[in-house]
């Protein structure tokens, strides 16, 4: 198994989203967690738009950085999913073999009501699953060539 930690700031969104995906498209290879620097509550806009997609994150706790590090996981990657600048704020994972960033636009930066914000935050939404799906299609190529 391999195991996945996605961090962004605030654990409410772009993390969260990402650590859904991976858990959904990595065909039991992946065990994804996500965590926030300063962890704050789930926006309900992505809980709405990842519903839209068929996957339900209502009852994801945000998590904090600090508590994966004590928890003691080892985690095999490290992906950060915010700006560049939050995301050298990320501790070290001690055991994770490389970290990623992956600068993706904060959701909760959106204006407006729902509606207003849907194809922006439908964007957002799919670059994280873009994203996740490339990573496991990368991995997985690497892996065959180490075959």
């Amino acid at each position: 198994m391999i195991d996945v930690l996605f961090v962004c700031i605030h654990n409410s969104a772009r993390s969260q989203m990402a650590e859904a995906y991976l858990n959904a498209y990595g065909k039991g290879l992946f065990r994804a967690e996500s965590a926030g620097l300063e962890p704050g509550k789930l926006n309900p806009n992505v809980v709405k738009a990842m519903a839209l997609d068929g996957i339900d994150i209502s009852k994801n706790l945000t998590k904090s950085t600090f508590d994966m590090l004590k928890k003691g996981t080892r985690y095999t990657f490290v992906v950060t999913v915010c700006d560049e600048a939050s995301g050298q704020r990320c501790p070290y994972f001690p055991g994770s073999l490389k970290t990623f960033h992956w600068n993706i636009e904060d959701p909760s930066a959106l204006k407006g009501d729902f509606d207003t914000i849907l194809p922006e935050l439908l964007r957002i939404r799919d670059e994280v699953k873009n994203r996740v799906k490339q990573f496991i299609i990368e991995f997985e190529a690497y892996a065959q060539s180490r075959k």
